[in-house]
């Protein structure tokens, strides 16, 4: 499979936003991959080269990240599931699992919650909890306000700033702290996968939204959840390296016991947040081995 076989399409929703997606031709078994935050389709790329043939795919760009546009500003995760409704009900794509990365996992809880019986399997990798991705000060304090989450010094402001500026340096130096701790992608891609994460038009709402996150039936420290987790009657499998410094570990268990009944689970040995540059290969056969079944 080489990037010949892999299309960069647009379309647009009802509601103005356009979004972008990546397809890769051939298969049966269709998949959408959701990409995490300061992210965008581009990160899949070694997903969408070496996965098996046997499954198409489809790689979106979220609305205000990658190519997508960004004319209404997102509040919540569902803004971003009820995009990819539109989108799937626009292509005309049926019959499909959901691979959620990260934020993503939140994006495809949501989306299974919301429309169940239109998602056949969902796969939670490295995903946020069911409670959501606490978003905290310097001090360690919840914030609790969308305007405190975009005034923060901590992550917001210089992250912010390093798009606005390419400081990729800067970038670079956040990633290598907190995912690529293990291995790093080559020169080449990892100027690539930089330049990716500029185009990101909604840092301090997407912040926002994981902080409000709660689709579970406990209170999350700043919200009570709604119970939508009880919707979530498809197969599952929750996947999370034992070297994530990004998800903990107990984020990972919450989901598991929300969920409330046996999913599949596998920890991914010696990865971090980015399994697909720290063990692809096994990373790959755990999705493959699940979604074929």
């Amino acid at each position: 499979m080489n990037a010949v076989n892999i299309h960069y399409k647009s379309i647009k929703l009802p509601n103005d936003e356009t979004i972008a997606y990546q397809e890769r031709e051939g298969g049966e078994i269709n998949v959408l991959l959701i990409h995490g935050n300061m992210t965008s389709s581009k990160h899949w790329d070694l997903v969408l080269e070496k996965m098996d043939p046997m499954f198409k795919l489809f790689a979106v760009d979220m609305r205000g990240f990658g190519a997508s546009s960004y004319h209404r500003k997102i509040s919540s995760i569902k803004d971003f599931s009820d995009d990819i409704k539109a989108f799937v009900d626009l292509i005309g794509l049926k019959n499909f699992s959901i691979i959620g990365w990260s934020t993503g996992g939140a994006v495809g809880m949501q989306f299974a919650a919301d429309y169940p019986g239109c998602c056949e399997k969902l796969v939670l990798l490295a995903s946020a909890s069911t409670r959501g991705y606490p978003f905290t000060d310097l001090e360690g304090k919840r914030l609790t306000s969308y305007e405190d989450v975009k005034a923060d010094p901590g992550k917001t402001i210089p992250i912010q700033h390093a798009y606005d500026t390419n400081d990729y340096a800067f970038l670079k130096a956040v990633w290598d702290s907190l995912i690529y701790t293990k291995n790093m992608p080559g020169e080449e891609k990892y100027n690539e996968y930089t330049a990716d994460m500029v185009t990101q038009k909604n840092l301090a709402e997407v912040y926002h939204a994981l902080n409000t996150f709660n689709i579970s039936d406990q209170h999350n420290g700043l919200i009570s959840g709604n119970g939508l987790v009880r919707n979530l009657k498809l197969p599952v499998l929750v996947l999370r390296g034992d070297r994530d410094l990004v998800v903990t570990k107990q984020m990972t268990e919450e989901i598991l016991a929300d969920i409330g009944r046996p999913v599949r689970f596998a920890e991914l040995k010696d990865c971090g947040h980015s399994p697909l540059i720290d063990d692809l290969a096994g990373l790959l056969k755990h999705i493959s081995e699940f979604l074929y079944q």
